[in-house]
């Protein structure tokens, strides 16, 4: 089933600009979005996704009050929510595998929706930019193009990607949005930033940095952060990072090194630093079971034992 745009259906889609000049209002959308107010978004209601990683749930969620993502330059942040149960799922798609990660958003929305009320489901997109290697394009369509195979009815509300997140600065593009929140209770979508990304921060960061897959973090029903079981080499050799300037690896470990933001290479050697120190990543799960955390009454995430 096609995508559609104000109740019509979408035809196939070339490039992001032929979909712009053909809804001219997906523009005045996009620049409206941009201009929404950043909201810095408080720990204790907080729900943080990382790349590669997507998480789902309903208004019902006492544990949970905004999901949000951030960090991301070609990386896409997909929000899909249902108008009738309120759920919503939030994404970080960095291009990986996207044919077969957006049908698994679908699923969790689609399944936290069973016997509620009647409604639809409505997509807001949000990242990328005019890099030079144009891999922000590349993943605004094969993600469009992916929610265009889906055999439910899905309906594009805020496209606010790559041409439309783009903003040159000292003449050099970069996004203007690099995070964004949604809000559980109202399915309102923000632009946001986060001063805590965990539980288990740097796991989750070696995780994605070693090639884990898109997963799903969040356990709706008990209101569990779920991270892992993770597996990677030991591979020593990553410690040559720890002794190269800022610069290099800014252009290695980038796929947008003018673009990132200013804590990316300190967040690159942290992660490096934590897979140097956990080369066996067995111990970190015992009996090969995940970590798991929940929300105490002070609203903070706690790993349950």
């Amino acid at each position: 089933m096609p995508l559609f745009i104000q109740n019509r259906e979408v035809g196939g889609i070339n490039s992001t600009a032929e979909l712009f000049d053909k809804y001219p209002h997906l523009q005045e959308n996009g620049r409206a979005f941009r201009c929404k107010p950043l909201v810095h978004v408080d720990p204790k209601c907080l729900l943080y996704v990382h790349q590669r990683e997507f998480a789902a749930t309903t208004p019902a969620d006492n544990c949970v009050s905004i999901i949000g993502s951030e960090d991301a330059t070609t990386c896409h942040l997909v929000v899909l929510r249902h108008t009738g149960s309120g759920a919503v799922c939030l994404a970080h798609c960095d291009g990986s595998d996207t044919w077969s990660e957006i049908p698994l958003f679908v699923e969790a929305v689609s399944s936290l929706s069973q016997n509620c009320e009647p409604g639809r489901l409505e997509l807001h997109l949000v990242g990328g930019f005019n890099d030079d290697s144009k891999t922000s394009h590349k993943l605004s369509l094969n993600i469009l193009g992916s929610f265009q195979k889906q055999k439910e009815e899905i309906h594009l509300e805020t496209c606010c990607i790559t041409e439309m997140n783009d903003i040159v600065v000292d003449g050099s593009h970069r996004p203007v949005i690099y995070g964004i929140g949604v809000n559980v209770k109202t399915g309102d979508v923000f632009p946001s930033s986060f001063t805590y990304k965990g539980p288990g921060e740097e796991l989750r960061s070696a995780r994605t940095f070693t090639g884990g897959q898109m997963i799903d973090i969040y356990d709706s029903s008990q209101g569990l952060v779920k991270i892992g079981p993770c597996n990677w080499s030991p591979n020593m050799d990553i410690g040559f990072w720890l002794s190269q300037k800022d610069d290099i690896i800014l252009k290695y470990l980038s796929t947008s090194p003018k673009a990132e933001p200013p804590h990316f290479v300190q967040h690159m050697k942290s992660t490096i630093r934590f897979l140097i120190e956990h080369p066996n990543s067995d111990i970190l799960f015992p009996g090969g079971q995940p970590q798991l955390y929940h929300r105490t009454e002070t609203g903070d995430w706690e790993r349950t034992v």
